[in-house]
């Protein structure tokens, strides 16, 4: 499974974070690594920043918050690069996978409240008249 399947699948809930604007020299220096070891970072998949018409690299503020997770995981952890590919990977999908069990629960819950007026005693309209009430029947 390839991060970009994984991350296709994350709800996106905050278009601001999602902005790509800062280009490699000022994304490094937020991330407190030199502007090579991005480019390391994509080539190995870790990061994708979205291209400029120019092909000019532009970072947003999600890519920076994930390149700092990625330093402090390798720096701090002592976790190599393919570790965290993996580490990425698998939080996403449990994003992916804790969104999917909100949707679940919530069709659950509309099924058993729908379930629940269904076992409820209604009072009842007989189709089937006798044939003292009402009018005759042929």
């Amino acid at each position: 499974m390839d991060v970009e399947d994984i991350e296709d699948r994350v709800d996106r809930r905050d278009a601001g974070e999602e902005r790509a604007v800062y280009v490699i020299s000022v994304a490094a220096e937020l991330a407190g690594v030199h502007p090579q070891t991005l480019r390391i970072y994509e080539r190995k998949g870790l990061v994708r920043p979205e291209r400029t018409s120019g092909n000019t690299r532009r970072y947003s503020k999600r890519d920076i918050d994930l390149l700092r997770q990625i330093q402090e995981m390798t720096q701090e952890l002592g976790i190599n690069l393919a570790g965290v590919k993996r580490i990425i990977e698998m939080q996403a999908e449990l994003t992916a996978l804790r969104a999917r069990m909100q949707e679940l629960e919530e069709q659950l819950r509309v099924a058993d409240a729908s379930e629940r007026r269904e076992g409820q005693i209604m009072p009842l309209r007989s189709v089937f008249l006798p044939p003292w009430v009402g009018g005759t029947r042929t």
